[in-house]
Formats: structure tokens, sequence, C-alpha cells
């Protein structure tokens, strides 16, 4: 089920970077926690550090990512791989 259009995208308050900010300029990042928001158009170009349960991962935003949410890039298993027998 998707969610109703007259409300607009989910996205956290907090995750929005504040353009008033110096410091927020010179770095260009912003850490966030929620995977549930959905990317806009107006975090084009931003590097984001995304929490997947254990570390936060690096994540620049590109126009094919808009409309997607930021929890689809930051994986929260690590990839599975039989180990080799010694003979």
């Amino acid at each position: 089920m998707t969610r109703v259009k007259w409300k607009g995208p989910y996205v956290e308050l907090k995750s929005l970077p504040n353009s008033n900010n110096i410091s927020n300029k010179l770095k260009n990042t912003v850490q966030t926690i929620t995977r549930n928001s959905e990317i806009v158009p107006s975090f084009v170009g931003i590097t984001f550090n995304i929490h997947n349960g254990k570390t936060f991962l690096k994540l620049t935003v590109t126009e094919e990512m808009i409309g997607h949410k930021f929890g689809e890039f930051s994986p929260t298993r690590k990839k599975f791989s039989f180990k080799k027998n010694k003979n």
C-alpha cells in the first residue's frame, strides 16, 4: 500500500539539510538514522551517513535515487559465502 498523494513524501524533518548552518555547508554531509525517509529532489548532491543498524554508510544522492527510500541503499545484512574446505 502506497502513501496518499495529498500527504506528499515522508521525510524526517531532522534529516533535512539546514541551509542556514555554515558548518553544514562546509561538511556537506547529513547524518541520519531514518531509513524510511524518501529522497526528494532537494537532496541531490548531498552526502548522507545512513545508519544500517551497526555502522553509518556514506551515500551521495544522485538524480536516479529520487523517489526511493534511504533504506534501499544501505544493506543491513552481510553477503553470505561458503568457506572453502581444506584438502
